[in-house]
């Protein structure tokens, strides 16, 4: 097509279908899919198995800290299953990190300050030759400020749990519907509100309700945002 990578942002609230969408569009373009939401993940797996969950509900930062030393991430495209899966210290744990038990901690670790540095290297390294899309939370305001394109996704607290539990539910794990929701509340808390890179709309970042659009209709969104862009981007 002879036009330039970008760096596509996609940030917003849990559950609005932040990873399908960047999937779909990195699919569309050609570009690399990075979830950053699987290397907090994998981390509070990491604290979980460590037995830092056992006692508290919040372990002390320090033991967190002392645990990143040990902890090794990456990515790996898997062909046959057509996904990216993250791997914790050479173990596949792609699966594991979905887990409702996963998702009642992960808020709790992705707000510790010394996590979010390590990962926001990572995530820099990862993104440095463009051609990238990259969702999360702190995409936009943090990882990339710069980033050519920038999407903030949201969609209602309802419209997200219900989404949330047919996914966990269609993947055969444990879900209650009410449980989901108080979660996702939860989370939305605690990630709007920690000190460390909150989740925030960037200033330059579009605005996307999608809570009644359907995935073609938000493509086809995109596409429009997109060319707009990346025309100007041409240009320049």
């Amino acid at each position: 097509m002879g036009k330039q990578k970008i760096i596509i942002a996609l940030d917003g609230h849990s559950s609005c279908g932040k990873s399908t969408y960047a999937k779909l569009i990195a699919a569309e373009l050609g570009y690399s899919y990075i979830d950053t939401g699987a290397m907090y993940r994998a981390v509070t797996l990491a604290a979980m198995e460590a037995g830092l969950f056992e006692d508290t509900d919040a372990p002390p930062y320090a033991k967190i800290e002392a645990l990143l030393k040990q902890v090794e991430l990456s990515l790996q495209h898997n062909p046959e299953k057509q996904r990216t899966e993250i791997f914790l210290n050479g173990r596949m744990v792609e699966d594991l990190i979905r887990r409702m038990e996963v998702s009642a901690h992960v808020s709790y670790i992705a707000a510790i300050s010394a996590v979010r540095r390590k990962m926001v290297e990572y995530q820099r390294m990862l993104g440095q030759k463009k051609g990238v899309v990259m969702d999360g939370r702190d995409i936009g305001t943090v990882v990339f400020p710069d980033a050519a394109l920038k999407i903030f996704l949201t969609a209602s607290l309802d419209v997200r749990a219900e989404r949330r539990y047919k996914e966990m539910i269609e993947k055969g794990m444990p879900a209650d519907f009410e449980d989901v929701k108080l979660n996702l509340e939860k989370r939305d808390r605690i990630d709007s509100s920690r000190d460390d890179s909150p989740l925030l709309q960037a200033e330059d970042a579009i605005l996307l309700d999608n809570s009644e659009m359907t995935l073609e209709e938000q493509m086809i969104w995109f596409r429009d945002l997109y060319q707009s862009v990346i025309s100007g981007a041409d240009e320049n």
